[in-house]
């Protein structure tokens, strides 16, 4: 068996789908959670305002879990026979969630931001989920188990963002 053969990979003919549209589903996620994981690491170092240093620890925490879901959905891309969006300037075009740079660094403008990033990667899993149903179990339960992360991360930032409003200020 030569590495280079894709139809000799047991492991893929798992896939009861067209392998070329998995991949591009998750080249699309691939691309998601790098742009996560820049939009949390880079909202960590500038969020300005009260709660600044719970915030900007749960924004790096976040940051390292996106970076470990993209590390994921590359080692599964590689297993299909694919590869990786090779290019960061091509992450904006593969993406499903935007990135829109930070304009306003206080707290509960980056926690609101960091929320619709979270939301719209929920709503992309989804999909995916639906997508790919019981046609590639491995993939599915991958997605599954980053779904319930980026749950928990919405559900993080939602607690932060209200006991921030419940901050008052003299």
């Amino acid at each position: 068996m030569t590495n280079n053969n894709k139809a000799e990979r047991v492991g893929i003919q798992v896939v009861d789908m067209d392998v070329q549209t998995l991949l591009h589903l998750l080249n699309k996620a691939y691309a998601d959670e790098w742009i996560a994981y820049y939009q949390y690491w880079l909202s960590a170092k500038l969020v300005e305002g009260p709660m600044r240093v719970e915030v900007a620890a749960e924004l790096e925490e976040h940051a390292q879990q996106e970076l470990s879901h993209a590390t994921k959905i590359a080692d599964r891309i590689i297993q299909l026979g694919g590869i990786p969006v090779l290019k960061p300037e091509s992450w904006q075009t593969y993406a499903g969630c935007a990135y829109d740079a930070t304009k306003n660094a206080y707290v509960q403008a980056v926690l609101e931001e960091n929320i619709k990033g979270e939301q719209c990667a929920i709503r992309e899993y989804n999909d995916m989920l639906a997508m790919i149903g019981d046609k590639d179990p491995v993939t599915y339960d991958m997605i599954v188990a980053i779904l319930a992360e980026e749950v928990e991360h919405e559900h993080d930032l939602t607690r932060l963002l209200t006991s921030l409003k419940g901050i008052k200020l003299a």
